[in-house]
């Protein structure tokens, strides 16, 4: 009851904030994402709004831009992670509502040039060289066993806990090859779902692997920017750990990413369809 309270007081926030703001309302779904789109919207044209709580902040946007639009209010945008929702049944969708093109607006930035900024800040020629693989490909190709048993987790209801887990004690540091067993055992533990038998999970992870699957829907941003951070300790840079930390990784690939890496998205192109079928409000400044 509570959180349709809270839902319904978001809605009512919006609606409140339109005796003073013609324009758009965009939400998004926590602090980062909007640092991240305020450098592309005309923020007189446009206002974001960020909206989180339980049971998720992707449920919560949704289930605001569903309350106003049942009210018919015009100019409400939403645009949340696209999560597993490209390899499922969608619950929901609406014109008003659309997904990052990746798993989310992690993935987009690493997916981005923008990486190969950031590993030229921090990696080391020298362990680039010797290491002579891609690490976009190798982080991608290490966050599918992560991705799938995410995926796993939330299809059968199983509620691991990945938050906190050391990846040093799955990963090795100089392949960054990943071992499958160890990382169930150290997401058990983390889980303290001692009940779950390994042989169980590897086998379901075994049986969820498709080759269909796009690795960019599958693997999670937040995983892949641990992996990174990992990486530039050990395998392509020998950086301090309080020098790599993933916040301060994800907050160095938002500010090299670009407006010109932005256009060649699904994503810009969708906005620019929604202000097309929604005029006059608009979301983008022009110079976009």
């Amino acid at each position: 009851m509570r959180d349709f309270l809270s839902v319904d007081r978001d809605a009512n926030k919006i609606r409140l904030l339109r005796s003073t703001h013609p324009g758009t309302f965009l939400l998004v779904e926590g602090g980062s994402d909007k640092t991240f789109y305020e450098r592309f919207v005309d923020t007189l044209a446009c206002k974001l709004i960020t909206v989180s709580g339980k049971p998720s902040s992707k449920l919560r946007v949704i289930a605001v831009l569903e309350t106003l639009e049942k009210s018919s209010f015009q100019g409400i945008l939403a645009i949340v992670d696209a999560d597993f929702d490209r390899l499922a049944t969608v619950s929901y969708s609406s014109p008003n509502l659309l997904r990052t093109d990746t798993h989310d607006l992690e993935t987009m930035l690493i997916k981005s040039p923008a990486l190969n900024k950031v590993i030229a800040e921090f990696g080391s020629e020298d362990k680039i060289s010797q290491f002579n693989r891609d690490i976009r490909s190798i982080l991608l190709e290490t966050g599918m066993s992560l991705g799938y048993l995410l995926w796993i987790s939330q299809c059968d209801g199983l509620n691991l806990t990945f938050d906190g887990i050391t990846f040093s004690r799955f990963i090795d540091e100089q392949t960054l090859q990943i071992d499958e067993l160890k990382l169930i055992r150290e997401v058990k533990n983390k889980s303290q779902a001692f009940s779950l038998k390994d042989e169980d999970l590897q086998q379901r992870l075994i049986m969820q692997k498709n080759n269909s699957h796009d690795p960019w829907q599958v693997c999670c941003g937040h995983d892949l920017v641990e992996l990174f951070s990992f990486s530039l300790r050990k395998t392509i840079g020998s950086n301090k750990p309080s020098d790599v930390e993933p916040i301060s990784l994800e907050r160095n690939l938002r500010l090299a990413y670009e407006a010109a890496y932005f256009r060649e998205t699904l994503l810009y192109s969708d906005i620019r369809v929604w202000e097309s079928n929604n005029q006059p409000f608009k979301v983008l400044r022009n110079d976009i």
